[in-house]
């Protein structure tokens, strides 16, 4: 099926360069984050994906189309981000063909941004971040950045299947994951995973604008989150609040 996936490239693709992914979750954590990571570092778009399997939609952009799963980048990072709800059988696909891609631009971390919702979210002064890793090596990069780790539970969505792809392949990768509302969008869990994203990749930005705005992107993200939200509830995105079971 992942040769039914076509990523077309647009510009030159560095070579080393870190692979951060945010695509539609609770919360919308992670593409809230990249947008933000979009307009504050002025990444341009250097690949795109091509796909039969994709619904048939474009995103219009300035009157233009565009696809709505896009890679941007700089010298410095590749930015996977949809910019629609994915169902439950098209993110092996697609996760598995950016990781190859990425793979093959020799990538030397893949991050994806997340979060982690909470049921009293509201009453939260202050934000965590978890992290979950493909290997021991790039859990204790995360632990020594002062990042609490994930110890047990489940993963569901384009977050797992990159987890468990690039532990397969024995590329170094890591989740980071923000406590977040689970029905609305949360952009200020997307601020606090950008605040530690930095830590992984040298690479700073701004965050104010995005608290500032909060209640503006809320609004523009609401029609994303139901259908995220749909789509989640098919892949029993619920379970990750169960405990599960020890095997030893």
């Amino acid at each position: 099926m992942i040769e039914e996936i076509k990523i077309i490239e647009k510009k030159d693709i560095p070579k080393g360069a870190v692979m951060i992914f945010g695509f539609p979750d609770v919360g919308l954590v992670g593409v809230i984050a990249a947008s933000h990571l979009i307009s504050e570092l002025g990444l341009e778009e250097v690949a795109y994906i091509d796909s039969r399997l994709l619904p048939p939609i474009i995103v219009l952009h300035e009157g233009l189309p565009h696809s709505p799963i896009r890679i941007f980048g700089n010298h410095n990072i590749l930015l996977a981000v949809s910019e629609t709800a994915l169902s439950g059988e098209l993110i092996y696909p697609i996760m598995h063909a950016l990781i190859d891609w990425g793979k093959s631009k020799e990538v030397k971390m893949m991050i994806s941004m997340s979060g982690i919702p909470v049921q009293d979210r509201q009453d939260l002064e202050e934000l965590k971040v978890f992290a979950a890793a493909s290997d021991m090596d790039t859990l204790k990069m995360a632990q020594d950045k002062g990042i609490e780790i994930l110890r047990e539970g489940y993963m569901v969505g384009p977050q797992a299947v990159m987890l468990q792809y690039c532990a397969t392949l024995g590329l170094p990768a890591v989740t980071l994951l923000a406590q977040c509302f689970f029905q609305y969008p949360d952009p200020e869990a997307a601020a606090k995973v950008l605040e530690h994203l930095a830590s992984f990749t040298g690479v700073k930005v701004d965050v104010s604008k995005l608290l500032e705005k909060g209640e503006e992107i809320r609004l523009k993200a609401r029609d994303m989150m139901k259908r995220t939200q749909q789509e989640l509830a098919k892949m029993r995105k619920t379970q990750e609040y169960d405990i599960p079971l020890y095997i030893t």
